[in-house]
């Protein structure tokens, strides 16, 4: 008896250490498998075609007509890193072109009323990303505009109502402010900067550089920046196919038709409005951000146009 326990103690031992020598040869070749795994798809990956490439840049790049000079290393630099950030940011690009298709149909027309080049619209996707942002200095608004700016261009601007929050109105205001600067300077890209840093500062840098052109100023890296981003943005948002991107028109986002309601007395809740509409109180501050609160003071009695989806759009409140 005693020797049969020995010998099953002896199996024992053996078919552990058994088990632990087949766990370490499993561990020793587990890695070099991975390796292979990782190589095969990297290799899958370049034979279907996947590559990241510089970017073949414009000969005729512009900005509103006017020519880059592109003979000039230093700026083609500059140029270079614009067009490769706003290139290999994809998801960024794509949403950028989904919401010009449905942005860009209200901002055109408005710009061509008021002698802007069509070019500015490439502007306020640089500086809002076609939402309604507010920056760190308090500029709001697609165009960014700053509270003293938007009153001294006529919008109302308080904590009821901030027109700068009005795609249309704030747009004029937008048109206002360049031709106004256009004449100051006398070209778009100057006044493109102005717009970013703002007159007082352009003026500064020109004063002190002694120089009249974008080109030659040495500028802080946002602005310095500026320009050579709209005119990326300006070139990938008309030439997708070409910087790699696969949009079909089914993709963009769309404009809800609307209609108009005019109001010139208080509401005391922009809920119970919305109701009436068989919308909800969402949907209505969609379509008209500008109101900045759920009911409008209005007692002075000023005429208001507020949007209204068309019905079948949205889903049903519940």
């Amino acid at each position: 008896m005693k020797v049969l326990k020995n010998i099953l103690m002896i199996l024992g031992v053996f078919f552990v250490v058994s088990t632990l020598i087949f766990a370490v040869q499993e561990t020793t070749v587990e890695p070099d498998a991975q390796k292979d795994v990782v190589k095969n798809d990297v290799d899958k990956n370049v034979s279907e075609g996947y590559k990241i490439s510089a970017i073949d840049i414009p000969e005729d790049l512009n900005f509103a007509g006017e020519i880059v000079p592109q003979e000039d290393p230093e700026i083609m630099e500059r140029v270079d890193r614009e067009f490769l950030v706003n290139t290999y940011w994809q998801s960024n690009a794509l949403l950028l072109m989904k919401r010009a298709n449905k942005y860009f149909p209200i901002i055109e027309p408005i710009l061509a009323k008021n002698g802007i080049p069509d070019d500015f619209k490439y502007l306020a996707v640089a500086e809002s990303g076609l939402t309604n942002v507010v920056s760190p200095a308090g500029a709001t608004g697609f165009w960014q505009i700053m509270k003293g700016t938007g009153r001294e261009y006529g919008l109302e601007v308080n904590d009821n109502v901030d027109e700068r929050y009005h795609l249309e109105k704030s747009t004029e205001v937008a048109c206002k402010y360049l031709n106004k600067w256009k004449k100051r300077y006398g070209n778009w890209t100057l006044t493109a900067a102005a717009y970013n840093a703002g007159p007082g500062a352009i003026n500064k840098y020109l004063g002190i550089q002694k120089v009249d052109n974008y080109y030659d100023l040495l500028l802080g890296q946002e602005t310095g920046r500026y320009v050579f981003r709209i005119m990326a943005i300006k070139e990938i948002l008309s030439n997708p196919e070409k910087y790699g991107f696969d949009i079909q028109k089914d993709d963009m986002y769309s404009a809800v038709p609307t209609f108009k309601v005019e109001i010139d007395e208080p509401i005391t809740s922009f809920t119970d409005f919305a109701q009436q509409y068989e919308i909800n109180y969402k949907i209505l501050k969609r379509h008209n951000p500008w109101l900045r609160e759920p009911h409008l003071n209005n007692s002075s009695r000023k005429k208001y146009t507020i949007e209204i989806p068309n019905k079948g759009y949205y889903r049903e409140s519940k």
